[in-house]
């Protein structure tokens, strides 16, 4: 979990093949029904252009298909989800049912100063339309409003670890993986 421009999905390529297990990116398979024209992605598209967060329904829809898929039983990495306090609680139904249970939440930590310009530099290399500055600090506020509570719930349960998320991905991979060990 992190801010947008944080490093999540980098993060969650990296660490999903050191771990072995597939990383689950709700942006990546937005993304592709976008790239793709389906409904879905047409439906996406809208809300993430305008850096607001595609709807519970869709998301945890969404979800539950991939979780349930077979490479998925021996354990993934759920990047970008949840987003909002009810995902919690549909992720905590979802992983019962599938019999799973969550080790660590991450939270990838920077200032969002550093991550405005992060994300600014990524639309000009990604050409993203989704990356406008005024998007992009709209996203900033959408997460501390709906996302960053998440935090709480996770901390209470004791499963929190939160990591500097600014520098290079192979030192912030390393500092990822040297605080989930504090959790064992």
């Amino acid at each position: 979990m992190g801010p947008p421009g944080a490093g999540k999905g980098t993060q969650a390529k990296v660490l999903a093949d050191r771990l072995g297990i597939p990383a689950v990116s709700t942006g990546d398979i937005f993304r592709a029904n976008v790239k793709d024209e389906t409904a879905l992605g047409l439906e996406a598209k809208r809300y993430m252009d305008a850096g607001d967060y595609v709807p519970d329904e869709v998301t945890n829809a969404m979800v539950r298909d991939r979780l349930s898929e077979a490479d998925a039983g021996e354990g993934f990495l759920l990047d970008g989800y949840p987003r909002t306090l009810a995902q919690v609680g549909t992720l905590d139904d979802i992983l019962a049912e599938h019999g799973h249970k969550l080790d660590a939440v991450v939270a990838l930590v920077a200032d969002i100063e550093v991550l405005v310009d992060r994300m600014l530099r990524r639309a000009k290399v990604d050409g993203r339309s989704d990356d406008s500055e005024e998007v992009i600090r709209h996203r900033q506020e959408v997460y501390t409003a709906e996302t960053k509570p998440l935090l709480r719930v996770y901390a209470q349960r004791g499963q929190l670890v939160e990591v500097d998320g600014v520098g290079e991905i192979d030192e912030v991979s390393e500092r990822v993986l040297t605080a989930l060990k504090t959790l064992d």
